[in-house]
């Protein structure tokens, strides 16, 4: 895990049909779980706020890297719109660099992780808000790209650059601020906000939305991830919806690519879940929801309190399935070992798209269907 302290994170005008209304709130479920307790009033409300306030661990991101950065595409200023009572919505295109933690330690090794003490970053996904936060691009980078990872500062110095190092080893040799600071020269794209989830607090957050539902079109048996799926749809508890999203060697050639659709998919599943679980009008859940991601959760220093992760699940109160494109940066396999991948010229497209607050190019998506 991290090293610092203070770990979670549209309707269009007229007559626009319930249930497309219900799905565009997908993404926005946990802000305003989070936001529940803003809204209620008493000593236990002042409770709840303080206990999932103080829940959310952070890393110094900013503070560590400096300026030497990309620039920003575009400032996440507060919409002035908000009244003096409520959070003020962020605003303006951002990047999310967004890693699930591979903890193999402690209680982590029963869901799937294994014996091997320490933690990866086995599932990476920067995650582009467009100016308007209307649409979301996810892009995925495999764990087994090799890349240019550079020196990072760390608590006692520094990390020794490395190259053709595997993109996950940046996460294991210098935390969040390396995985950042390893994305940003890998892409030349501003991380504006960091958010880990730990495999733990994932799979309570499935268990707590009830589950999601899958479809698979081939049997899967990978005994590594402790997952056994016949082909056919299926309704999966939080422990088998991670080793959905972590299992390779049951699916495709056993690449990590063939684990990026699995996980993409499982994306989609879990925003369908919460727009149709009725977590809007549950309370009770939206509380317990909120304090499994508020412990499940690290984030930046820019997001490490409850008021912050409310602006900003509120910012995407627009954006649903529908307008959420999921794709994995082009590579092609390593010249130097068969097991490894590197971009390819297609991959800098994809970098300007997001960059530039532009959609990535067609030519582009289409080649991965």
């Amino acid at each position: 895990m991290t090293e610092d302290h203070k770990v979670p994170p549209g309707d269009e005008a007229g007559g626009a049909p319930q249930r497309r209304r219900r799905r565009t709130r997908a993404l926005i479920a946990a802000g305003v779980a989070l936001g529940f307790t803003v809204a209620l009033g008493g000593t236990a409300a002042g409770i709840a706020y303080w206990h999932l306030d103080n829940n959310i661990k952070s890393v110094d991101i900013n503070g560590a890297l400096g300026t030497d950065r990309p620039s920003k595409v575009a400032a996440a200023t507060p919409s002035t719109s908000a009244s003096a009572s409520q959070s003020p919505v962020a605003t303006g295109a951002m990047n999310i660099l967004v890693l699930g933690s591979d903890s193999r330690s402690g209680s982590n090794a029963k869901l799937g992780g294994g014996n091997t003490s320490g933690a990866r970053s086995d599932t990476a996904m920067v995650v582009h808000i467009n100016e308007a936060h209307t649409k979301a691009t996810v892009v995925s980078i495999p764990r087994d790209t090799l890349v240019y990872r550079p020196s990072c500062p760390t608590s006692s110095g520094s990390t020794s650059a490395a190259y053709n190092a595997m993109f996950n080893s940046a996460f294991s040799v210098g935390g969040a601020v390396c995985a950042v600071k390893t994305v940003e020269t890998l892409t030349g794209v501003r991380m504006d906000h960091y958010i880990e989830i730990d495999f733990t607090g994932f799979a309570k957050l499935i268990d707590s939305l009830g589950g999601v539902t899958v479809t698979t079109t081939k049997d899967i048996n990978d005994d590594k991830s402790h997952l056994h799926l016949k082909a056919g749809t299926h309704h999966l508890d939080g422990k088998t919806a991670l080793a959905f999203a972590r299992t390779r060697h049951g699916v495709g050639d056993g690449s990590d690519l063939g684990r990026i659709e699995l996980q993409q998919q499982l994306l989609h599943a879990m925003l369908k879940q919460v727009s149709s679980a009725d977590l809007l009008t549950n309370p009770a859940k939206i509380y317990g929801m909120a304090e499994t991601i508020t412990s499940a959760i690290t984030t930046d220093t820019e997001l490490d309190s409850l008021s912050e992760l409310v602006s900003f699940g509120s910012s995407l109160r627009q954006i649903g399935s529908d307008n959420l494109t999921a794709i994995t940066i082009p590579v092609a396999t390593a010249p130097s070992d068969p097991n490894r991948v590197v971009e390819t010229s297609s991959a800098s497209e994809v970098w300007k798209a997001l960059k530039n607050d532009t959609a990535v190019p067609k030519s582009v998506l289409d080649a991965q269907k």
